[in-house]
């Protein structure tokens, strides 16, 4: 490694062309500053200069490093600019959470981006453990997850809560019955099977004989997708209400009242250690406000 403080001479001797101001600027001795050269040199085992009496030149090596120093230089400015500069309105964040989620949320980060031309917000719809992994590992800045993870690594809050919904098309008439369901067949999606375990488990118990056994009509893997067949009156679904919020053709699906309710908790992760840059906790304000309005 090329010592920084020996470069930093080398450049400001470079500037002032003379070892007397070179010395006076660095508030060193000049043979301090000769010191620092000849050190230079035999590190880089070139001639940095080419004396003419008083005066000198750089030679094609000293040319070199003196563009590295100002290079350096301005990287460092750059670095310290960025550290001390922190913006709610400019700079990158990433977001990971679930898909039904990146719905609800995909659109107010537009919003946002549209407000702050040099705000980025990058997000991605994952399962849970990738979410947690990535917050971790720092792919990701800001996560959003169904349960608290109690990690020692991670600082978790809770954000609220999100009903797990029968979605039915606005049509279907008679009564919420499980015969009725297993008729009009389902339609399947990733997280479906967890999402009946839970909430038909509770509200059909003497009929619902587990997820894998009930009748499947037709099965999608795209969250902004799982509600058009059931507006088209093809099947039924369950989906959290996130996944509802974005879909244009809300008005065609209908969210059955069921006994048995079922909430899903929402939490917002970070990996624990400093405080959130501004940028972050502008997003997770945002965030946290729409989780609030899914009660």
């Amino acid at each position: 490694m090329l010592n920084a403080t020996w470069i930093e001479t080398f450049t400001v001797l470079a500037e002032e062309g003379q070892f007397t101001r070179a010395a006076a600027r660095l508030n060193m001795t000049q043979p301090g500053v000769s010191q620092h050269l000849r050190k230079l040199e035999q590190q880089l085992g070139q001639k940095l200069i080419a004396q003419d009496g008083k005066s000198f030149s750089l030679t094609a090596a000293g040319e070199t490093v003196r563009a590295l120093g100002l290079s350096r230089r301005a990287q460092e400015r750059a670095l310290r600019d960025g550290i001390a500069r922190d913006e709610p309105d400019a700079g990158e964040v990433r977001v990971a959470c679930s898909g039904s989620f990146a719905l609800l949320f995909y659109p107010r980060a537009i919003a946002l981006m549209q407000q702050s031309p040099r705000l980025g917000i990058q997000v991605e719809a994952a399962p849970q453990a990738r979410v947690l992994a990535g917050v971790l590992d720092g792919q990701f800045d800001l996560g959003v997850v169904a349960e608290d993870p109690r990690h020692p690594r991670i600082t978790a809050r809770p954000i609220g809560h999100e009903e797990l919904c029968l979605v039915l098309p606005a049509d279907f008439d008679g009564p919420v019955t499980f015969q009725a369901l297993e008729a009009l067949g389902l339609v399947a999606h990733p997280d479906v099977y967890s999402y009946a375990d839970d909430l038909f488990g509770l509200n059909f118990p003497g009929e619902f004989a587990g997820a894998d056994r009930l009748r499947v009509r037709t099965y999608v893997n795209q969250i902004g997708q799982i509600p058009a067949p059931v507006a088209q009156g093809v099947g039924y679904t369950l989906l959290p209400r996130s996944g509802l919020a974005a879909f244009a053709g809300a008005d065609r699906l209908r969210i059955a009242p069921l006994p048995e309710r079922r909430y899903r908790d929402l939490w917002s992760i970070c990996h624990k250690g400093q405080a959130p840059r501004a940028r972050v906790q502008r997003i997770m304000a945002v965030i946290h406000d729409l989780a609030a309005d899914l009660r």
